[in-house]
Parts: C-alpha cells; structure tokens; sequence
C-alpha cells in the first residue's frame, strides 16, 4: 500500500495581525509546506509580515491573498478546520490534532488538502466550518485552549511533518471518475441544489441558515467522487427542467 501523501494548503482566515501571517510563513518553511493562501486580511500590510518571515520569504512572496474562503479552496479535494471547539455548533466531531493522521489514512485521502485557521479574534465562523470535511484541535488545556496563530500553525505543521503525510509535489491534475471531487465542484452542485429548494419552498425564513450549514455538511460528508458529481449533476438538470427552466444559479447559498 502507498504510503499518505497530501499536498498541504495552509488557508489563513481573515486574520487580523500582518506578524502572525509571517510567523505561518516560517512554520510553513520550517516543516516543508510552501503553499498558503490569506483570505481577506484585516490589514494586508506585508512588509510587516517580512519581519517574522525570517527565512520563508520564499513562502511569503508567494502566498495569495483572496477574498473568499471558495477561492482559497475551490481545488481542494480535502478541507481541514482548526478550531478549540469551545462556544461553537460544531456539527460534526471534533479530532485531536494526533488523531489527524490515522483518520486521513483511514479515510484513504489523496490529492490537495486546505487547513484551515480562524481569525485571532473569532477563529472559524460556522459557515467556515461547513466547509470542512473534519475539525481539529490542538490538545491545550482547558484553562487556557487558545493559541497564537503563528504557533497554532507551527505545531499543526510539525504534526503533518512528524505523521509523514506531507507531498513536496503537487498532485497532477488529472481528473479520473473514481478521484474525489475538488471543492469547486462541489460549491456548484450545492448552489444548484439549493436553487431547486428555494423554488420548491422547502426553506423556512427562521431555519434557512441553520439547515444549509446541515446540507453543506452532509454533501461534504458523501465523499462524492469526480463521477458521482457528474451523475448527481444530470439529476439536477433534470430538476430543473421539469421545474419549467425556472431555476438558475444565483448563489443562493450562504455567501
């Protein structure tokens, strides 16, 4: 059997200090990651970032800076949330950071993974999380469970590198029926979907944004593969089109 290989992103969520996008950074570098996306910073000041960047300038010049978590992840086939678990609706189990790797080898992963980290203010919003295929925390004690989020990153990154689960190399893209299905298109067949049930009435105004969380979740939770999205794609128009063409992807969804 191959041994676990992912190739790692690391998303950083609307953080708000330039220092800790540096400090990641150099964690990234310390462990052999070199891929890291910022998404919609509080104050995108990088030369400041240079600072605590300290021999991952590599990293740092190339890091992206995008608006929206689905851009950050939309080639994803795997999304990974941080999070200390505590005042949330998680919506699914909470992983220590040791168990990550036996559950990404029990889960078979491969291709392209997102982990994420949450702003140094709030962490993860809930419709961050929903993203997510699995959420972890860093084992901290419970008096004090938050952490920096240069170190939060450092020490996820050394779990990654110590399990031995870490791809120097991107994977090809070379998109196969039985490979899973990245982020993309997954966001579409979900915006779909939710187009179809709002023209059918089947939210509720006061439990809409709580039942998409659920939906975002459970689709995640199918592990759809390149060809099941294809087929569950053909479902959908079908939909649509007994529905009369009156529905259209308008991103109904929680955007």
């Amino acid at each position: 059997m191959k041994p676990l290989k992912l190739h790692w992103r690391v998303v950083l969520v609307r953080p708000r200090n330039p220092l800790n996008i540096g400090a990641a950074a150099r964690a990234l570098a310390n462990f052999g990651l070199a891929e890291m996306t910022v998404v919609a910073p509080y104050e995108p000041t990088w030369e400041e970032a240079r600072t605590a960047a300290v021999s991952a300038e590599t990293v740092l010049a190339e890091a992206r800076s995008v608006p929206t978590l689905t851009e950050a992840i939309g080639d994803a086939t795997l999304v990974i949330g941080t999070t200390t678990g505590s005042r949330r609706n998680l919506g699914r189990n909470l992983l220590s950071l040791p168990e990550l790797a036996a559950w990404l080898r029990q889960r078979k992963s491969r291709g392209r993974a997102a982990l994420l980290f949450g702003s140094e203010k709030t962490g993860l919003g809930n419709e961050d999380m929903s993203h997510c295929h699995a959420l972890v925390r860093i084992p901290t004690t419970s008096g004090c469970p938050s952490m920096n989020l240069g170190q939060a990153v450092a020490v996820c990154t050394y779990e990654l590198a110590r399990a031995g689960i870490i791809s120097a190399r991107p994977p090809r893209i070379e998109v196969h029926n039985s490979e899973p299905a990245g982020h993309q298109a997954l966001d579409h067949i979900f915006e779909r979907a939710v187009s179809i049930l709002e023209v059918s009435g089947y939210f509720q105004p006061k439990s809409r944004a709580a039942m998409l969380l659920k939906l975002r979740r459970s689709l995640l939770d199918l592990n759809l593969t390149c060809n099941d999205v294809r087929v569950l794609g053909g479902v959908l128009s079908q939909v649509e089109w007994k529905l009369g063409n009156g529905v259209r992807v308008t991103g109904h969804g929680m955007r």
